[in-house]
């Protein structure tokens, strides 16, 4: 017994020195680009050139003093956008306020501003004044390789389709999204901007608010997305910032913040100069990022001297084994160590799973993604149909969604919450296995040519969705966060109960608080615009990503249309404002849905998914709401603007004022390990 032991401490002694080797190895190598400008007060990294300065804590890129300018400001350490070694691709995210504002004597404001990725060392060429922003030169007859922009624009010009627009170009001026404005972009406005980049998914998102109230009934967010695989369109390295251009009318283009955070990024930063790239210079910053170059191979060359020196040693004295004698590796024996703790699922074996599906036979492929494949099985020993997620050894977090989809759903145990069985990760595989569902995903029904789910049922899975959530958020023994409720993760079984399932992007949180993730995770569409804009999840976004499904589930639409600019929460609003909340209704249904009903779940759907994150309700008080508990919510008629300031997202929500004096409904903080 004692020589098992003192096996496996060795095996774990050098498990354990493999993977200090790795963190100390690579740590260089997934140093990520950040910086916060919550002003330009304190300008230092910021480049600026042509007509562009910083004055009094804010970036002017044009002061509306002079026609046919450019102005231009950019960041001054590239972003690596991909390793061409490793094949490592960085995901991004970016945030920004901004301020457009016509001169007087100007009939029209032009022409505009753009954020823009561009090859490193870029600078603005001749002719790239007015629409081109500083760009391209001559854009209406020429491209540019390396180019990917957002622009602001103001003036039609003939490559526009409207004078009031913001838009997604690459590699040219040519548009390939746009959003036409219900609102003036240039009439002062403060204005925020959030961009997003999923490597996993190519997804390129926008999403753009008014920070200030206007007197028009119009959207105060939209949205925008495409498809754009980085790598193919962009060089390794990137110069970011913004360019602004004036044609033969002025405005002025202020940047009021900006804030850059990459993750996955394979390598550090240098600085730019106007030549091009050179090492760091003289700041700071710049020193420590040298540091790190020199002293991360130094390091690195070091321990792995060390480790070679060490594997070599104790193979000698025939202790190392990084392979059973069934080959399974050390990772997978520290995950079999770590997961047999947990009580409920259990380890299945490979093969078990192969006769399970028939050797992963197509015919019983039920859907795949970006994660990877689901296959029905059957256990005969169980006499039970099952499902087995196949992740995808593609997935660049396919190994941490599974590691913590097993640790955290293994501990969850609620009626609306898919069982998972159990678990497999052997020769090279990651395997979950599930209770079958046998009437699929919930977006299947909605969205595509399956069942038509009667009101009745439809109303009986959003309050199956809103309990689930209520125990994840405060009847669990640990609150979590699902970070990814969306309509393709909502399962129905043979009675069409709602599941909720897919924790791979869930996390644990040890307080009531937000969760700090390093990386964006989950679908647009359905995260909260604080979330897009910061990167902190909380229960407050899952409360957001809740309301977008209970609006999906009333209209039979979904969250983001792709014939159509405005967002399906921002059209219910525009109903909503103008009393016609029985017109969202799925078309389907025709009049066979219960009217009250269809009210209650729009107005909880518009409260979860209210822009501003501290007038969201908790999901208790919606579920009291959906209960007909409590009274519905006091909206506002005209979809209300973001708020990005994170610093109460740990406070309780507010009480509606409709709702505060009925008797029955019950406002309680929440509190971890209720």
């Amino acid at each position: 017994m004692s020589s098992i032991n003192l096996t496996s401490t060795r095996t774990c002694t050098s498990t354990t020195w493999l993977l200090f080797i790795h963190f100390v190895l690579y740590l260089p190598l997934l140093h990520a680009l950040h910086f916060d400008y919550p002003d330009f007060k304190d300008a230092n990294g910021i480049v600026t050139s042509g007509q562009a300065n910083i004055t009094e804590g804010i970036l002017r890129l044009t002061n509306g003093s002079r026609i046919t300018t450019v102005g231009r400001a950019v960041y001054d350490k590239q972003v690596r956008l991909w390793d061409n070694s490793t094949g490592k691709v960085t995901d991004f995210t970016t945030s920004f306020d901004f301020s457009i504002k016509k001169m007087g004597n100007d009939p029209i404001g032009a022409d505009g501003f753009a954020f823009f990725l561009a090859k490193n060392g870029s600078q603005s060429p001749d002719r790239s004044h007015g629409g081109c922003f500083g760009l391209i030169s001559n854009c209406t007859y020429n491209s540019a390789d390396g180019l990917v922009a957002v622009e602001f624009d103001t003036f039609r010009n003939s490559v526009d389709r409207g004078s009031n627009h913001f838009a997604i170009d690459v590699n040219s001026i040519y548009s390939v999204k746009t959003v036409e404005m219900t609102r003036p972009l240039n009439d002062g406005s403060k204005i925020h901007v959030a961009i997003n980049y999923i490597y996993s998914t190519n997804n390129f998102s926008v999403t753009l608010s008014f920070l200030e109230s206007s007197s028009s009934n119009d959207h105060g967010s939209f949205n925008i997305w495409t498809l754009i695989d980085i790598p193919r369109v962009m060089p390794e390295y990137a110069t970011v910032g913004f360019a602004a251009g004036t044609g033969t009318y002025t405005q002025k283009h202020e940047v009021l913040s900006w804030e850059f955070n990459s993750t996955e990024s394979p390598a550090g930063e240098r600085e730019i100069n106007s030549t091009g790239w050179s090492p760091a210079g003289n700041n700071e910053q710049g020193r420590m990022n040298n540091v790190a170059v020199v002293v991360g191979p130094v390091v690195g060359g070091f321990f792995i001297i060390v480790v070679i020196g060490l594997f070599y040693w104790r193979r000698a004295q025939g202790v190392v084994e990084f392979e059973d004698q069934e080959g399974t590796s050390g990772f997978e024996n520290a995950m079999n160590r770590e997961f047999d703790h947990n009580t409920g699922p259990r380890r299945y074996s490979y093969s078990e799973m192969v006769r399970a599906t028939n050797n992963f036979a197509k015919q019983g492929l039920l859907g795949e993604g970006g994660f990877g494949e689901v296959y029905k099985g059957f256990l005969s020993q169980l006499n039970m149909t099952i499902a087995v997620k196949r992740v995808s050894k593609r997935s660049k977090q396919g190994r941490k969604e599974y590691i913590s989809e097993v640790k955290i759903i293994s501990g969850l145990r609620h009626r609306n919450l898919v069982k998972l069985m159990g678990w497999c990760h052997e020769k090279g595989e990651l395997l979950l296995i599930y209770e079958f569902m046998p009437n699929g995903s919930l977006d299947s029904h909605l969205f595509r040519d399956k069942t038509m789910l009667k009101w009745a049922v439809r109303y009986k899975i959003a309050l199956g969705l809103a309990s689930a959530l209520l125990y994840l958020h405060e009847e669990s023994d640990q609150s979590v966060i699902h970070r990814d409720i969306k309509s393709s993760n909502i399962m129905l079984d043979s009675d069409f109960n709602t599941k909720l399932g897919d924790f791979g992007l869930a996390r644990l949180m040890d307080e009531d608080a937000v969760a700090k993730t390093t990386a964006l995770a989950g679908t647009f569409g359905y995260m909260a615009p604080e979330y897009i804009s910061k990167g902190k999840a909380s229960k407050a976004s899952d409360v957001y990503s809740f309301g977008v499904v209970a609006l999906e589930i009333a209209c039979g639409r979904k969250s983001i249309e792709s014939n159509s600019d405005a967002s399906l929460a921002a059209w219910v609003w525009e109903m909503y404002g103008e009393d016609r909340v029985v017109d969202v209704v799925d078309k389907r249904l025709g009049m066979e849905f219960e009217a009250k009903e269809l009210e209650c779940l729009v107005n909880v759907g518009l409260w979860c998914a209210h822009p501003d994150h501290t007038l969201r309700p908790s999901i208790r008080q919606a579920l009291q709401v959906l209960k007909f508990e409590a009274h519905f919510p006091d909206l506002p008629k005209s979809m209300p603007p973001p708020n990005y300031n994170l610093g109460s997202l740990e406070e309780e929500p507010p009480v509606p004022s409709s709702a505060a004096a009925h008797n029955s409904l019950s406002f309680t903080s929440i509190n971890v390990g209720r």
